[in-house]
C-alpha cells in the first residue's frame, strides 16, 4: 500500500531505502534542474576528462565538481528534468512541468554512477537506467505532467548556476517546499509502471 511521506532533500541514504514504488512524497529542500542539453554537457565533460586522464573515471561527483569538470556537486543530490517557461513579474519561476525522461536516458547511467541519487521527470526509463538505479540505490520520481503552474508554486527560490547560454535549459538550483511526486522506480528496482499494469490485469480476471 502506498504512503504519503514528507522528505527533506538532499536525501539521507536511509530515506532512499525506505521509499517504495507507489509512495506519494512531498519534497522540501534543495534540488537542481537540468534537461537533455545540460545532461549532454555534463556527460561530455566527464568523457573528455577521462580521455585525457583515465584516473578521472574513478572520481566521484564531488571530486568532479572540485576539479571544475561538473558545474555542481551531483553527489547525493536530485535533478528535476525541467525547462521552465519564463517567469512573469512577481514569480520565482514560470510553469514548471516535467520533461519526458527518456531524453536523458543516454546520459543518466554515468551520472548516477558519479553520485546522483534522485531524479524527477515523467515516463518510462530504459533498462540501462533501471540497472543504474539499482546499482547505485537511487530513486526515480514522477511529477504530475500538465500541472506546471501548480508545481511552480512549490518552488520558492530559483537561481541559474550553470550553462546560462541554454536559456530555459540552464542548470538551476532551486529551493522547494512540499513538492509533490510519486516514486516510480525505487532503489530495489520495483517499477510502478510495471506493477500498475499487472495489478490492473489481475483485477480484470
Amino acid at each position: 500500500m502506498s504512503e504519503n511521506k514528507h522528505i527533506t532533500v538532499p536525501f539521507q541514504r536511509e530515506d532512499i531505502e525506505k521509499l517504495k514504488a507507489g509512495d506519494y512524497v512531498y519534497l522540501t529542500g534543495t534540488i537542481y534542474s537540468a534537461r537533455d542539453a545540460a545532461h549532454k554537457r555534463m556527460y561530455d565533460a566527464i568523457k573528455e576528462a577521462e580521455a585525457k586522464d583515465m584516473s578521472v573515471s574513478e572520481l566521484s561527483g564531488t571530486e568532479l565538481y572540485d576539479r571544475k569538470i561538473l558545474p555542481f556537486d551531483i553527489t547525493g543530490n536530485t535533478i528535476y528534468y525541467l525547462g521552465p517557461t519564463p517567469a512573469k513579474e512577481g514569480q520565482v519561476i514560470g510553469s514548471a512541468g516535467p520533461t519526458t525522461s527518456t531524453r536523458m536516458d543516454k546520459y543518466t547511467p554515468l551520472i548516477l554512477d558519479k553520485g546522483l541519487i534522485g531524479m524527477i521527470g515523467k515516463g518510462k526509463r530504459s533498462k540501462e537506467v533501471v540497472d543504474a538505479i539499482i546499482r547505485n540505490k537511487a530513486v526515480y520520481f514522477a511529477a504530475v505532467g500538465g500541472a506546471g503552474a501548480l508545481l511552480s508554486k512549490c518552488i520558492k527560490e530559483s537561481e541559474v548556476i550553470a550553462y546560462d547560454d541554454l536559456g530555459t535549459e540552464a542548470v538551476r538550483k532551486m529551493s522547494v517546499e512540499n513538492f509533490p511526486a510519486i516514486v516510480v522506480i525505487d532503489s530495489e528496482g520495483n517499477n510502478l509502471y510495471e506493477t500498475a499494469v499487472s495489478d490492473y490485469l489481475n483485477n480484470r480476471q
